[in-house]
Order: structure tokens, then C-alpha cells, then sequence
């Protein structure tokens, strides 16, 4: 289903548009939105660096999803989703290379996980997000998928001070390994940190907690892209309220 939303004041209005990325073509324009963020932001080391996309042996075993901004014609935001099939054929979940993931394979029901979800930077604000979030809804209730899971990442550049920060307030409200727990394969060094350090949560990270999501284990260093990686985990039956009649709609 299409969604548009409008957004901005009158001077400067948006028009949002939610859609499936179908085909090498609308898969190329995510890559390069991927690479854009990713290598501006996070000096990431990507595949597809030299022709200026950020793309993995994953991506065609992937759905891709994204918001247009009609005005514009530009994709400025995308996500890409796995399931459980997909994830049993290629032999892994992508966030199995940065965690073993213990508890995985008692969860009961359908799986789905999201990856190197991306947002332009003249477009992060909750309405560019709720887009977003309203097309995966679409999909989860498609495939009635009962968990949402994929990594959030929190950049590194600081040398780890930031995302020791955010871990240390993740820990007192979003920890929970009963239905999972997650263990990083490489863990952030250790790093006193500075007393009046003010911990700035990054806005998906922030999203996914709002929609119930919780962190399953400590963060996994990813070197290549600069960022401490954290796993998070959303059980569907547990979401927030506000979200839960766009994800439960179907059910």
C-alpha cells in the first residue's frame, strides 16, 4: 500500500511518499542513498565504493523499502528487510556476523530483520520516520511476522565516549535477554567515561525504542563502519500503544 504524508509549513511543504523498491534500478538508487550517508557520515569502508553504492551479497536476497519525496522525485529514506526463508537460505541472519545470537531458534514464529536502515540528512524528523515505519507495517502484516529484529548503530568517531553514554541509559530501560541474548563477536573497548558526558541517543535508535523495541546485549564494534552496533529486538505483541494499530492492523 502507498502511503503520502505531508510535511513541513506551507512554504516548504513536503509530500512523502512510501513505496517497495522493485527492480536493479530502484535497488541501485537505495545503494547509492546507503553509500551517500554511510561514507559522508561514518567514513564507511563499503563494497561498491567505486561506483558510489553501498551494496552486499545480502541486498538481492532482500525486500527494499524507502520514501520519495514527490517534489523531488529523490529516495531519502530506505530500509532493507530478511526473513526467517531468505535468512535460512543464505544460512544466517546478516546480524549473525556481528553476534551469536543464543535463543534465536526457540523464538516461536516468523522473523523478520532489518538492515542498514538510512535516512538523508535534510530529512530526519518524525514524519520522514512515520512513513517509513507505516510501509514496514505493511509488510509485518503481510508475512504476520511475530518478532522484528536487526542492529542500531551509534557512530564511533568520538573514540567510544558517545556510545558507552547511550549503552549506559540503554541499560537501565532497554535491556532484556529473555527472549534473546546477544553476544558481540567484537565488544567495544573498554573506556572510562568522563562524568559530564551527555548521552545523545541517535534519532533510530530513539525510533525503535518508541516503537517497544529492547536491546538483547552489549554492542559490537564494526570496524569498517566506524559505529557500535546494537541489537535490538521487537517481540509484535509487545509494541508501544501509539504504534501498535498500524502494526496490529491486519492481525
Amino acid at each position: 500500500m502507498t502511503r503520502i504524508a505531508h510535511t513541513g509549513d506551507n512554504s516548504t511543504e513536503r509530500r512523502l511518499q512510501a513505496e517497495r523498491l522493485v527492480g536493479e534500478a530502484a535497488l541501485q538508487e537505495a545503494q547509492a542513498l546507503r553509500y551517500q550517508v554511510f561514507s559522508a557520515e561514518f567514513k564507511a569502508k563499503l563494497k561498491g565504493a567505486e561506483h558510489g553504492l553501498d551494496r552486499d551479497d545480502y541486498d538481492v536476497h532482500c525486500r527494499h523499502i524507502g520514501v520519495r519525496d514527490l517534489n523531488t522525485g529523490k529516495l531519502v529514506a530506505t530500509t532493507r528487510l530478511l526473513d526467517h526463508q531468505a535468512a535460512s537460505s543464505l544460512g544466517r541472519f546478516y546480524s549473525e556476523e556481528e553476534f551469536s545470537l543464543h535463543g534465536l531458534v526457540q523464538l516461536q514464529g516468523p522473523i523478520l530483520e532489518l538492515g542498514r536502515t538510512c535516512v538523508a540528512p535534510d530529512y530526519r524528523n518524525g514524519g520522514t520516520i512515520a512513513v517509513l515505519w507505516g510501509e514496514l507495517a505493511e509488510v509485518l502484516n503481510e508475512g504476520r511476522y511475530s518478532y522484528l529484529m536487526g542492529c542500531a548503530s551509534i557512530p564511533m568517531q568520538d573514540g567510544g565516549i558517545q556510545a558507552h553514554a547511550v549503552m549506559q541509559r540503554l541499560r537501565e530501560r532497554y535491556l532484556c535477554t529473555e527472549h534473546l541474548r546477544a553476544e558481540p563477536r567484537n565488544p567495544l573497548p573498554k573506556l572510562a567515561l568522563p562524568s559530564n558526558v551527555i548521552a545523545e541517543m541517535p534519532p533510530l535508535l530513539k525510533a525503535y525504542m518508541r516503537l517497544g523495541a529492547k536491546i538483547c546485549g552489549e554492542p559490537c564494534w564494526d570496524q569498517d563502519f566506524q559505529v557500535a552496533d546494537v541489537f535490538i529486538l521487537l517481540k509484535r505483541d509487545e509494541l508501544c500503544p501509539r504504534y501498535a494499530r498500524h502494526f496490529k492492523a491486519a492481525v
